[in-house]
Parts: structure tokens; C-alpha cells; sequence
């Protein structure tokens, strides 16, 4: 079994994902914008690698970052 996404289709069509969506409340269109955001920003502030080497990290990895913004806010 291989952990690591490729791609943000890959991330929002995983069963699992959206199932965790549906319960939050999330919606897939206003998620996927607040990433390429997140992406475009964080282009500016770092030299661009290559497309291969990018990759969306597993949803439990991306919620363990933000779980202080949401239980803050």
C-alpha cells in the first residue's frame, strides 16, 4: 500500500476523504481553491521545483498541520 498521493484528484476522490468532507461540511470546489492558494503562495516564497517532485500529503497529514487553526477560530 502506497501512503502517498499524487496528485489533489487523487486527494478529493479518496472514499475516505470524502467521506470526512461530507461529516465536516467541507466542500470539495472551496477546498481545492484554498490549496492552489496555499500552492500559488507558497511558489512565491520558494524556488519552483519540478511538477514530479510535487505531491498533496495524505488528508491525516494536512489535518494534523491545521488542526490548531480550526479549533482556534
Amino acid at each position: 500500500m502506497n501512503d502517498r498521493i499524487n496528485t489533489l484528484d487523487e486527494l478529493l476522490s479518496d472514499p475516505m476523504v470524502k467521506l470526512v468532507m461530507e461529516r465536516d461540511r467541507v466542500q470539495p470546489a472551496e477546498l481545492r481553491t484554498m490549496l492552489e492558494e496555499k500552492v500559488r503562495r507558497a511558489e512565491d516564497d520558494a524556488p519552483v521545483s519540478p511538477l514530479s517532485d510535487r505531491f498533496v500529503p495524505p488528508a491525516h497529514m494536512i489535518a494534523k498541520t491545521c488542526d490548531k487553526l480550526w479549533l482556534c477560530s
